[in-house]
């Protein structure tokens, strides 16, 4: 009897352990107590869905969730999220009413976003509440050094007349991902700088926020009142495989996996995908993936991507096209549908998303953020609700820095 179409597998799916998300967490919350953690789930909670991640994470006791973007902020709320949420990201003239409506903080790097708060604040008749940024060197966003007091007093006079509510301060680390780096010494030096200014201005806000990832994985001295801890709550490590995710006592929380499309003998000598870049060099067998670089597999690993099929760490032949890739199986026994994984935890044999990272030269945070939407997401681990005291995966190891 043929499998009905409802109980079929799809031809791929990103396999989300939802218990792994909340054991991460857990872990990162006991490791930097008393400090708060904000965990971020922007780009789609780093490919692994925003919502499902959030309600994880809430679950296991972020007291905080963090976003670049409103969308992902309003998405939260209109998902029943009523906690604390942080949106940092902005362009001069983008609605910013409804987001104060809802009830999202929201972060100000310059004078100018200041008084476009104060003008939500007005159509959305409440006070914002606001985290102010500085630059402590990063030199992304953030007031810098000259700018700095300029916008303390702007906050601090938009407060007076009852239009802002200054949360908190903070600054982003530009090299966590090497805790022995000069610049996160400076970076946490500028810090203390920009809070003792802060301060003669009269803002002394009640959260301080400095670290991410790394910085909450190996760098006590960033920790103040919150930490923002985005990769490493989704188990991957922020140093890469220098210090994989087991040695920092965190699980992986993606799988990605597929099934075989066609299976195929082939001789000696034949050109494999685009531009032949892959030629046989026996008779052998050819196992098409269906998943390309239209799903988020990156390009720059072709004939270098890692995957586990037919039982064996396999290397892709060829190019990585839009939808597909073509494994060479080495004569090995195989069929259409049978499974193969291209990254996982590694705890079966399969590569792990920092070995892709290295493959395609890149980080393990692009590999599984960059997993479209043609991908199906499917949750393990139970409801994302679930209360963390009755996991049926009880937590072992911890975090250690």
């Amino acid at each position: 009897m043929s499998t009905s179409q409802e109980t079929r597998r799809p031809r791929a799916e990103a396999v989300v352990d939802l218990a792994a998300i909340r054991h991460n967490v857990r872990a990162l919350r006991a490791h930097v107590g008393p400090a708060e953690v904000m965990v971020v789930v922007k780009a789609d909670g780093y490919g692994h869905g925003i919502l499902p991640s959030a309600r994880a994470a809430r679950a296991a006791g972020a007291s905080w969730l963090g976003v670049a973007v409103v969308e992902e902020a309003l998405a939260l709320r209109a998902a029943g999220d009523t906690g604390p949420i942080l949106c940092w990201l902005a362009v001069p003239g983008e609605r910013l009413a409804d987001a104060v409506a809802a009830d999202i903080d929201l972060s100000a790097s310059a004078v100018w976003m200041v008084d476009e708060l104060v003008t939500a604040a007005g159509i959305a008749g409440r006070p914002v509440r606001v985290h102010l940024k500085v630059d402590t060197g990063l030199n992304r966003s953030g007031a810098t050094a000259a700018d700095w007091t300029d916008l303390v007093t702007a906050a601090a006079k938009a407060r007076a007349a009852g239009h802002l509510e200054i949360i908190g301060v903070w600054s982003h680390l530009a090299c966590s991902d090497e805790p022995g780096h000069p610049a996160n010494a400076a970076q946490v030096a500028a810090f203390a700088d920009a809070l003792e200014v802060a301060a003669r201005h009269g803002v002394q806000p009640p959260l301080r926020h400095l670290a991410n990832s790394g910085g909450t994985l190996a760098l006590p001295d960033t920790w103040y009142d919150l930490v923002r801890p985005g990769i490493a709550s989704y188990g991957l490590s922020p140093f890469g495989p220098a210090r994989p995710s087991a040695e920092l006592g965190l699980r992986p929380a993606m799988t990605l996996r597929a099934g075989l499309a066609v299976v195929k003998r082939v001789g000696a000598g034949e050109g494999v995908s685009y531009g032949h870049t892959y030629v046989t060099s026996q008779p052998t067998t050819l196992g098409l993936v269906p998943l390309g670089y239209g799903d988020g597999i990156p390009r720059h690993a072709s004939g270098r991507g890692p995957v586990l099929a037919a039982g064996k760490r396999r290397t892709i032949a060829g190019r990585v096209c839009m939808d597909q890739f073509v494994l060479d199986l080495d004569g090995d026994d195989a069929a259409a549908g049978d499974d193969v994984v291209l990254f996982g935890p590694g705890d079966g044999g399969e590569p792990t998303a920092d070995d892709w990272a290295v493959a395609a030269e890149t980080i393990n945070y692009e590999i599984v953020t960059r997993i479209g939407p043609r991908v199906p997401r499917c949750y393990t681990g139970g409801d994302p609700r679930h209360d963390p005291r009755h996991d049926p995966r009880p937590d072992t190891g911890e975090v250690t820095g």
